[in-house]
């Protein structure tokens, strides 16, 4: 249950993107649904590698590197998924940046308030 709720947080985040940045675009619920879906499964099973293999790089750059590869998976996904657009690269680490706010800002909203009532009873 948590992992759909968490799913739909995520869909939540990409559908209020375009209404912070002019350069993404969700043409519809569906098309957020399946792009957090993507992102989800890009950031469980392709990012950790990413991180290993810039290791290097990301130290050197004292982890700023980081916001690079958030930004090439975020632009990756959106040129898989249709119904998804980031403008560019540049748009896309910015759009990694505000979607992981939006996305963490409505977790800890929502899924506080999830555990707290299951606490409670």
């Amino acid at each position: 249950m948590r992992l759909l709720l968490t799913w739909f947080i995520n869909a939540a985040a990409l559908l209020a993107l375009p209404y912070l940045m002019r350069s993404v675009s969700v043409d519809s619920l569906g098309a957020a649904l399946i792009a957090a879906l993507v992102l989800g499964l890009v950031n469980t099973l392709i990012r950790p590698l990413l991180l290993l293999l810039t290791l290097p790089v990301t130290f050197l750059t004292l982890g700023l590197f980081i916001f690079v590869i958030n930004g090439l998976m975020f632009w990756g996904v959106a040129q898989m998924v249709s119904g998804f657009h980031v403008a560019g690269f540049g748009a896309a680490i910015l759009a990694a940046i505000v979607y992981s706010i939006i996305s963490w800002a409505l977790s800890s909203l929502i899924l506080d308030q999830n555990t707290t009532k299951n606490d409670l009873s």
